[in-house]
C-alpha cells in the first residue's frame, strides 16, 4: 500500500511531470511523502504567486504543464493572480493545493486557512477544479486536470486533497496516461481552404502564441504561399530575419492596413484579443475581408466571425496544408508587402519607442538565442510594438492578457528551468520587480544562468505620463526603489550599472552573461515624473 500523496507523485511522473514549484506547509506535508525518492526536482519559490509565474515561465518554455503545490488558503490566493495570467494567455498550468478536512469544509469553524468556498474561489480562474475524497478519486480528478493541455485551448487547472485524505491508505496506482486527445482535421475543411487560398491574390498570415512551437511548419507554409507573417507578442521569433516576417503589433496603423488590404487573412493560433488587435484601445479591430482561422480549440474559434474555422493542432494542420498546396507562388508580392510594413510600422512608433527597440536589437545580438522575459516595463513595452527575436517562443511577457506586475522575475526562473542550455534575460522595471525581488534568491539557490536587467526610472513612469495626458495631477507614481547593487550584494550576484545607451547596455550584457549562475544589471533610465532624477552611467 501506498499513500495518496505518494500516488499522486507517482501519477504526475507517468504524465512526464519532472518539476514542482511549491512551498511546504502544514497543509501539504504529505503531498511532499514520495516527491524525495521519486524524479520530481523541486524548486522553493519565496511567494506562492512566484511559483504560479515559474510554472507559467516553465511551461511557455518547455512546452509541457507547469506544476505548483500550495497550501490551503492564502497559499491559493496567492497563486490566482498567477493562473489569472496563465488562463489569459493559454499556458498548461496545474495546482495542486491541500483544503481543510473534509467535515469542516463550508462550517465556519474558524480552522487554520479557512476559506468560505475554496473550490468555488478556483473555479472563478481555473478550467477545472477537482477534490480528492478518497483514493479512487485520485486518478480521475487528475485525468479531468490534464485534460485540457491535451486538447482544446490550454490554460490553469486546479485539484485539491483534503487534509484528512492526502495521508490515508491507497493501493499502488495502475499508471495508465490517457492518449492525445486532439481530433482529427476536417479533410473537407481542408480541401475548402486550399481553394481559398488559391483564389487568393493577397493573402496574409496572422501568427499567434499557438504557432510558438511550431515554427518550423509555418515557415514552410508562409514560403510556398509567400504571404507576409504578422507575428502577436507571443509568436515573435518563429519567422526571425526573414523576408516575409513582420514582428510588429497588429494595433499599428501600417500593419492594419495590410491587414485590410488582404483578400485572405489566415489567422492561426491567435485569439485575435484586444491587447495585442487593439492595443490603444479604440474599441476599433482590424477589418477582415475573408478570414480562415485555425485553433485547437473549438470554443475560440466560435467567438470570432469568420469564413472557415479548422478545429485542429496548429502544427498538424500547417503540414497538411503545405503538402496540399500547389507549388510555390511568386505572384503575391508577400516579400515586398511584408518590407512595405516593417518599414512603415518601425517608422509610426515615434523616436522613443523606436530607440527602445534598437536597445532590445543591441540586446539580442549581444547574447544570440537567448530567452527574453519580460514584466510591465518601457523596453517592453516598445518590444510588443515591434521588435523580431531570434528564438521562437523566446520572447514572452506579462504586457498583455491579464497584465500582471511582478511577472518577470519568477518567470524567468521557470524558463532556466525548463531550458537549462539558454541563458534567460529578464526585463524588469523598478516597480515590477519590487513586486517579486525575493525571488531572485531562488535563482541562486538553483544557480541559474539568469541575467536580471532592472529598467529603473524611478517609479511607474507608463502610470505617470498617461495620468499627465488626461490633466490628472500625478499621485502614487513614485514609490523609491531600493539600491539595486546593494540587492546585488545581499543575493551575491556580479552586478553592472549603465544609461539607457544600446552600447553600453550590450556591453553590461556581454559581461554579465559571462558569468554561468545569476547576475543583475541596473539600466538608470529617464524619468518623466521626477525629472531630476539621475540617469548617467554609474
Amino acid at each position: 500500500m501506498t499513500s495518496i500523496g505518494e500516488a499522486l507523485v507517482a501519477h504526475l511522473t507517468a504524465r512526464g511531470v519532472d518539476c514542482v514549484f511549491g512551498i511546504p506547509g502544514v497543509h501539504t506535508i504529505e503531498l511532499y511523502r514520495g516527491l524525495a525518492a521519486s524524479s520530481i526536482r523541486h524548486v522553493t519559490p519565496r511567494h506562492e504567486q512566484g511559483a504560479g509565474f515559474m510554472a507559467d515561465g516553465y511551461a511557455r518554455t518547455s512546452g509541457k504543464p507547469g506544476v505548483a503545490f500550495v497550501i490551503t488558503g492564502p497559499g491559493l490566493t496567492n497563486t490566482l493572480t498567477a493562473m489569472g495570467q496563465a488562463r489569459a494567455d493559454s499556458v498548461p498550468m496545474l495546482v495542486v493545493s491541500g483544503v481543510n478536512a473534509t467535515d469542516s469544509l463550508g462550517k465556519g469553524l474558524g480552522h487554520l486557512h479557512e476559506l468560505p468556498d475554496q473550490q468555488a474561489l478556483a473555479r472563478t480562474v481555473a478550467l477545472v477544479s477537482e477534490r480528492v475524497e478518497c483514493a479512487d478519486d485520485l486518478a480521475p480528478a487528475l485525468d479531468s486536470a490534464f485534460a485540457p493541455f491535451r486538447s482544446g485551448r490550454p490554460g490553469p487547472t486546479h485539484v485539491e486533497i483534503p487534509l484528512d485524505v492526502a495521508g490515508a491508505e491507497a493501493p499502488q496506482p495502475p499508471l495508465l496516461v490517457p492518449s492525445n486527445g486532439a481530433p482529427p482535421v476536417d479533410a473537407a475543411k481542408i480541401k475548402q481552404a486550399v481553394q481559398m487560398i488559391s483564389n487568393a491574390r493577397a493573402p496574409v498570415i496572422l501568427a499567434g502564441g499557438g504557432t510558438r512551437h511550431a515554427a518550423r511548419q509555418l515557415r514552410a507554409f508562409a514560403e510556398k504561399l509567400g504571404a507576409p507573417v504578422v507575428q502577436t507578442v507571443n509568436a515573435r521569433g518563429v519567422l526571425f530575419d526573414h523576408p516575409l516576417g513582420i514582428p510588429a503589433s497588429p494595433s499599428l496603423t501600417a500593419v492594419r492596413a495590410l491587414i485590410e488590404a488582404s483578400d485572405l487573412v489566415l489567422a492561426f493560433g491567435t485569439e485575435l484579443g484586444q491587447t495585442d488587435y487593439d492595443m490603444y484601445a479604440t474599441g476599433v479591430m482590424p477589418q477582415i475581408n475573408t478570414l480562415i482561422r485555425v485553433d485547437r480549440c473549438a470554443e475560440q474559434l466560435a467567438r470570432h466571425r469568420a469564413d472557415l474555422t479548422i478545429l485542429g493542432d496548429t502544427a498538424e494542420v500547417l503540414d497538411v496544408l503545405t503538402s496540399q498546396l500547389a507549388a510555390p507562388r511568386a505572384n503575391t508580392g508577400g516579400a515586398a508587402r511584408a518590407a512595405q510594413t516593417r518599414n512603415a510600422a518601425f517608422d509610426e512608433l515615434g523616436p522613443e519607442m523606436r530607440a527602445l527597440s534598437e536597445i532590445l536589437n543591441a540586446a539580442r545580438d549581444a547574447v544570440p538565442n537567448a530567452i527574453f522575459v519580460g514584466d510591465s516595463a518601457y523596453p517592453i513595452y516598445a518590444g510588443n510594438l515591434y521588435y523580431d527575436h531570434d528564438r521562437p517562443g523566446g520572447w514572452f511577457n506579462a504586457a498583455t492578457g491579464f497584465g500582471a506586475l511582478g511577472y518577470g522575475i519568477p518567470a524567468a526562473i521557470g524558463a532556466a528551468i525548463a531550458e537549462p542550455s539558454a541563458r534567460v534575460i529578464c526585463i524588469s522595471g523598478d516597480g515590477g520587480a519590487q513586486f517579486s525581488l525575493p525571488e531572485m534568491m531562488c535563482a541562486v539557490d538553483e544557480n541559474l544562468p539568469i541575467t536580471f536587467v532592472i529598467w529603473n526610472n524611478h517609479g511607474y513612469q507608463e502610470i505617470a505620463t498617461s495620468m499627465q495626458a488626461v490633466d490628472v495631477t500625478v499621485v502614487g507614481c513614485d514609490p523609491t526603489p531600493p539600491d539595486f547593487e546593494h540587492i546585488a550584494n545581499a543575493h551575491e550576484m556580479p552586478f553592472w550599472r549603465c544609461g539607457d545607451d544600446a552600447k553600453a547596455i550590450a556591453s553590461a550584457l556581454s559581461s554579465a552573461t559571462s558569468h554561468d549562475g545569476p547576475t543583475l544589471i541596473e539600466i538608470r533610465a529617464p524619468n518623466v515624473a521626477r525629472p531630476g532624477y539621475e540617469t548617467s552611467p554609474q
